[in-house]
């Protein structure tokens, strides 16, 4: 675990430098670029804004993609384009924002607060160029494995072939968190850093015991895989659900046995919240009120099954302790959207 935090000093440490360097370059260019934008309206390149989502195959980047679509389809902002890209999900996002190398990201909310407060990936480093942009969907951990390998509880994945999710994701944070609650440590597994998407082909072919999933209920891609082999779904014990939520901000949460054909019985698991956030820096107010406008007033245009989640009714999940972006503020105080 160290050493993760020290490869994610060295990430943001050279993106304070770069942000450093980018202003001192502004100041010596007479704020050039920055008088450019406010003469467009913003203070940032709306032709070129990123939103980063997940791996492909997880629940991030399909809908991501959705969301893209249905922003840009009804903003009313000129020449504005955003794309929705893959990323390593949520801590790599947050990072990406703070680096200023996305505009938008995907995130737990989690993670999100332990930015804001330079703990867990965050440690030691407080990142606070962000805004709370709006909830997204609950999110579920689901861990997959197939009928025959053995695997009954977490504990028994002690030497098995385990796919924990991508560095920087909340999938792969909450995965060690789980296995630590089972006394189960770095070494104690053979570790796979993968999407859920490459996760669930090697579930396919034999190649992986199991796998992570922190995902939408229910999931595609879990629904895919039960087409092809017998699977189930992990329970966590009350003891591990009880460490859990003792050293996380999760939440016990069942899933319903009628939620996947293969299930025979509700299964115990955590959830928390997908949000999105925006940058500070690149994002002004007044576009921020047209971003937020534009997804809430039309997420009804979104196919994925998650999007049944995006609506006015639910926006506030996950912003408890996050700051909210000023132009997202502004759009949820006209709507009536509060606390």
């Amino acid at each position: 675990m160290k050493k993760k935090f020290t490869s994610m000093f060295a990430i943001l440490l050279t993106g304070t430098l770069v942000l450093a360097a980018c202003g001192n370059a502004d100041e010596n260019n007479d704020n050039t670029e920055e008088n450019d934008a406010n003469n467009a309206g913003t203070d940032t390149d709306v032709g070129g804004l990123q939103l980063g989502t997940g791996s492909t195959g997880g629940t991030y980047y399909p809908l991501g993609q959705e969301m893209a679509t249905v922003i840009n389809n009804n903003i009313d902002v000129d020449g504005f384009d955003l794309s929705a890209v893959s990323s390593g999900a949520s801590v790599d996002n947050i990072v990406s924002i703070f680096q200023g190398e996305m505009d938008l990201g995907m995130t737990v909310h989690l993670p999100a607060l332990d930015a804001l407060t330079g703990d867990g990936e965050f440690e030691g480093v407080a990142v606070d160029n962000f805004g709370f942009m709006g909830h997204i969907y609950p999110e579920v951990m689901q861990i997959v494995t197939t009928e025959g390998s053995g695997i009954e509880s977490i504990a028994d994945l002690e030497g098995a072939s385990v796919a924990i999710g991508p560095p920087g994701s909340g999938t792969q944070a909450a995965a060690k968190l789980i296995l630590e609650a089972y006394g189960l440590e770095d070494g104690d597994y053979e570790a796979y850093e993968e999407g859920f998407g490459d996760a669930a082909g090697r579930i396919q072919d034999g190649s992986l015991d199991a796998s992570f999933g922190l995902l939408g209920l229910p999931d595609g891609s879990i629904e895919e895989i039960a087409l092809q082999r017998d699977v189930k779904l992990i329970p966590l014990s009350d003891e591990g659900i009880s460490y859990i939520e003792e050293n996380s901000g999760y939440e016990a949460f069942t899933i319903p046995g009628d939620s996947y054909d293969f299930l025979e019985e509700d299964i115990q698991a955590i959830t928390a919240y997908a949000v999105l956030v925006g940058s500070l820096d690149s994002i002004d107010e007044d576009l921020g009120y047209e971003i937020t406008k534009a997804l809430f007033e039309n997420s009804g245009d979104i196919s994925h099954s998650q999007g049944n989640h995006l609506t006015k009714e639910n926006a506030l999940n996950g912003s408890e302790g996050l700051p909210l972006h000023p132009g997202t503020e502004r759009y949820f105080e006209e709507e009536g959207i509060s606390q």
